[in-house]
């Protein structure tokens, strides 16, 4: 599994902000899928961080959530997507075609939820889709009341 395969979507993400809003103070590729850089902090403090892309859980960090931990942190992830900016390009390309295809899967879940809903009004008898949408006007009523 690659760097990105074991962080946390909070960390990709704010990482991703950082690498976005310059926060890589400075990086080095060291050959053979390691990175050294210092990366600026939210308290502006500079965290000295190591990436080994060919062994994900050796890469460091000085940060609180990463120091003595084997995890990996949002400044991991800046320094990687600032020294492999095509990578960062590559991801956001991925995330953006997993979701329309969530959303097309999405769409095709609700168009077989209509045709379901058809089939069994069809079945019931007058009294019984009247009581049935009654109570489902009912339902979204309670819903709007609270929200």
């Amino acid at each position: 599994m690659g760097l990105i395969e074991i962080a946390a979507n909070k960390s990709i993400w704010r990482g991703i902000d950082y690498c976005k809003n310059n926060k890589v103070i400075s990086w080095d590729i060291r050959g053979k899928g390691e990175i050294d850089g210092v990366v600026s902090g939210s308290n502006n403090e500079k965290y000295n961080v190591h990436v080994d892309e060919i062994h994900p859980r050796k890469s460091k960090c000085n940060c609180p959530f990463a120091k003595d931990r084997r995890v990996v942190c949002k400044h991991m992830i800046a320094i990687y997507f600032t020294a492999y900016p095509d990578k960062l390009t590559d991801f956001l390309e991925y995330v953006e075609e997993q979701e329309k295809e969530w959303e097309r899967e999405e769409d095709l879940r609700w168009e077989e939820h209509i045709q379901d809903l058809y089939k069994t009004a069809k079945v019931l008898s007058k009294k019984e889709l009247v009581e049935e949408l009654v109570g489902a006007w009912i339902e979204l009523e309670e819903r709007n009341h609270y929200w």
